[in-house]
């Protein structure tokens, strides 16, 4: 056996000291509120069935697409995908990624140029701020949610700045927090200094909006946003992700995103979900939309009618967030409720900061009111 770096096992050990240390487990069988399968899609039959009809009519019964896009990867499937993604959000272009990791990979480490600024938002998503690792821009933070800070941060580089664009960069909904951002207020700041706002809908996407669209598609704000990431692994139960933007936006991450450029293209069959999870959306999956509201809803007013307001992030999102201080306690409070049927996964720092640990609930809209009443009120009993 080869010997294991010393640096590393320290830094496992370390993780193990903060009780942080993460392993992976098995899904097992218990009342989901843990999950992004929103809407219950990765189990639909009818989607399912309309995956294997579409393979079909394509002739594209294969188990995987043999290569990059650019290569021999870009089957039928990419183009009518993409089409009705656009279509849906309203959007001249849509670019299919392997991942929402690699949307925002592809998108920041290559967009963005020598020159250029970032100004995110403090808890934007790892996968945004990797890519902005990766940047020739600088980039600057912002604190969450906070426009005047935002300003202030745009007033400071406009200072510096004479040539160059600037990124505003911001989370419809937020994923471990579940709230979201004044967006005509971060717009309006934008179109104020000329900056380029970024919008990733990872958790907005088929859950907020008119029929789920987004946060944005059908308002007067959609046409002044630059590009917006939307995700199919969590509301539309499939795999994958898109950008979407101008034509020219899609010409360039063609050409420059190496995280698209490099790397094998998604089979057929990813793609294909993809399409039939977009027809259901549009279809009957609005009965689905409906009783996720109506759970968010009545989330909300259990947490209210059992005193435990105080304890969560204000959310309208289908993400919801207990606070609980300290690995140690939030993870015994998440242990109990795992033994008593209930998936309810602690998130622990480092992932969020040190005081901020929480229990994150996903709600559903396969979850019963009687799932949701039971879970809240043996909540309460546990932290008070």
């Amino acid at each position: 056996m080869h010997r294991f770096p010393l640096k590393l096992d320290k830094n496992l050990q370390l993780r193990k000291d903060a009780n942080s240390f993460r392993k992976l487990g098995a899904r097992e069988r218990k009342i989901d509120l843990a999950s992004n399968d929103y809407l219950g899609l990765t189990s639909s039959l009818s989607i399912l069935e309309e995956v294997q009809r579409i393979l079909k009519e394509k002739d594209l019964l294969k188990n995987g697409a043999g290569g990059s896009r650019l290569l021999t990867g870009n089957h039928l499937l990419y183009d009518l995908a993409e089409t009705e993604v656009s279509d849906l959000f309203s959007s001249e272009s849509a670019l299919i990624f392997n991942s929402g990791y690699d949307a925002n990979i592809g998108f920041f480490s290559n967009l963005p140029q020598r020159g250029d600024y970032i100004i995110y938002d403090e808890l934007s998503h790892a996968s945004i701020r990797d890519g902005i690792a990766l940047s020739k821009a600088k980039a600057f933070k912002f604190r969450h949610n906070d426009l005047k800070d935002l300003e202030e941060k745009i007033s400071r580089v406009k200072k510096d700045i004479f040539e160059g664009e600037i990124y505003v960069v911001t989370e419809a909904v937020f994923s471990m927090d579940g709230d979201m951002p004044d967006l005509n207020g971060l717009i309006e700041i934008s179109e104020k200094y000329g900056c380029l706002p970024v919008l990733d809908e990872a958790h907005a996407a088929g859950v907020i909006g008119e029929n789920g669209k987004g946060s944005v598609t059908g308002l007067p704000l959609q046409e002044k946003i630059f590009a917006r990431l939307v995700t199919f692994g969590k509301a539309f139960g499939a795999h994958g992700a898109a950008i979407l933007g101008s034509n020219k936006l899609k010409d360039y991450l063609v050409n420059f995103s190496r995280s698209l450029i490099y790397t094998t293209a998604m089979p057929p069959h990813s793609v294909a979900t993809i399409v039939a999870a977009t027809r259901h959306l549009q279809g009957e999956g609005q009965q689905e939309l409906e009783k996720l509201r109506s759970n968010i809803r009545f989330f909300t007013s259990e947490v209210i009618k059992n005193d435990l307001q105080e304890r969560f992030i204000p959310s309208f999102s289908a993400i919801h967030s207990c606070i609980i201080p300290g690995n140690s306690e939030v993870k015994k409070i998440a242990s109990a409720l795992q033994a008593e049927g209930f998936d309810v996964k602690p998130i622990l720092s480092p992932t969020v900061s040190e005081g901020k640990e929480r229990l994150r609930f996903c709600l559903h809209s396969f979850n019963s009111e009687e799932e949701l009443s039971a879970v809240v009120s043996l909540l309460a009993r546990l932290i008070k």
